[in-house]
């Protein structure tokens, strides 16, 4: 019996993110860029790279407040996305504001303040940082897409050091 009860949780933690990723998004195009990160809210929470990856175009260009410049096609970002959740253990969180979805035909931008929190995996520090985020959907096939992200701290100019404690 323990041993049906472990296979039952476990299809379900694995087959939770993929109904979500391929759930109908709600009509109307907001809503659907409002579903679309809900999900991506999920996977991201997770740690969940294949949850993550399947929000994204394999076309995806995406400029990122880590090395290198740009990142070039789903499996650079794979990479980048690999490298960014193991370098926390336990729980990350996210939390959005002052949001704007822009959104028309097959095309949406969304813009926001984002703060990342966790446990760092090196030193066991808390980190609470806020981002800004800029992100490019298509929708491809009634699914909205990530082609392109761009994620950014201010910088302060005199010291060209980033200023990442910045609130909003």
């Amino acid at each position: 019996m323990k041993t049906a009860l472990r296979a039952l949780a476990l299809f379900a933690c694995v087959a939770f993110p993929f109904q979500l990723i391929h759930a109908q998004p709600p009509a109307g195009d907001e809503a659907g860029v409002r579903h679309w990160l809900d999900v991506w809210t999920k996977a991201f929470e997770a740690r969940d790279v294949n949850a993550t990856m399947a929000l994204y175009s394999p076309e995806v260009l995406a400029y990122d407040v880590v090395p290198p410049l740009q990142y070039n096609g789903g499996e650079a970002y794979r990479k980048d996305w690999e490298t960014f959740y193991s370098s926390f253990k336990g729980p990350l969180h996210t939390e959005f504001r002052d949001m704007h979805i822009h959104a028309s035909g097959d095309l949406a931008v969304m813009e926001a303040l984002e703060l990342i929190s966790g446990t760092q995996s090196s030193n066991g520090q808390s980190v609470n940082m806020w981002v800004r985020v800029t992100t490019v959907l298509r929708k491809v096939d009634g699914r909205w897409l990530d082609v392109h992200d761009h994620v950014s701290v201010p910088v302060d100019m005199d010291s060209g050091k980033a200023l990442m404690d910045l609130k909003p």
